[in-house]
């Protein structure tokens, strides 16, 4: 043998995968998926819980024109704040409707005169209120129909959840109602159905 050479494969380490070795590539693999799984819930618009509450595809189209069939019911929709109005305990919030998409982030109606570009109200109590929400641009709201109406055909919502969009990231906020039991005062001008 003297002056040949002799060639092997090149050891890439597959077939001497040690139980240690397979652990700390199985470890990664799974701290990967959980850090993902982790930061795609964190990011959720609308916490699942809320969203399974909500009946599904529920429109503004369709709340104004079947307010009974909505009356207690939960809904989810979006908006932008356009006004509002106080009593001694509540905020009254006058909302611009803005569809939602899939992710249930709001955006501008298709026709900005059609009726999904209509007019909501919803209320929350004074002291729960976040101090932000003068900086959000677009809103999404999960909120119980309470068979309020304004001029006739805006409905109202008391609120459970609200997801704000400031104009920066900084003015992005939550607001969660701890108490969904809250008796409503209704302003003047409103009527009950």
């Amino acid at each position: 043998m003297s002056g040949t050479t002799r060639r092997t494969q090149p050891n890439h380490g597959l077939h001497m995968m040690t139980p240690f070795i397979w652990f700390q590539r199985w470890s990664r693999y799974f701290t990967l998926a959980i850090t993902m799984t982790v930061v795609l819930w964190g990011c959720a618009t609308v916490p699942r819980k809320y969203v399974r509450m909500a009946e599904p595809g529920t429109t503004l189209t369709a709340l104004i024109a079947y307010p009974e069939a909505y009356r207690g019911k939960v809904v989810l929709l979006g908006g932008t704040i356009m006004d509002e109005e106080e009593n001694e305990q509540d905020v009254w919030l006058h909302i611009k409707n803005r569809p939602l998409d899939q992710d249930y982030v709001p955006h501008r109606p298709v026709d900005p005169d059609g009726p999904e570009a209509s007019y909501y109200w919803v209320m929350v109590r004074k002291q729960e209120f976040p101090r932000q929400y003068r900086q959000w641009g677009r809103i999404t709201v999960v909120g119980q129909v309470t068979g309020t109406q304004r001029f006739k055909t805006e409905p109202a919502l008391s609120l459970l959840y609200m997801r704000g969009w400031g104009v920066s990231s900084a003015g992005d906020g939550v607001w969660e109602n701890l108490n969904p039991n809250n008796t409503l005062s209704v302003p003047a001008g409103m009527k009950r159905n």
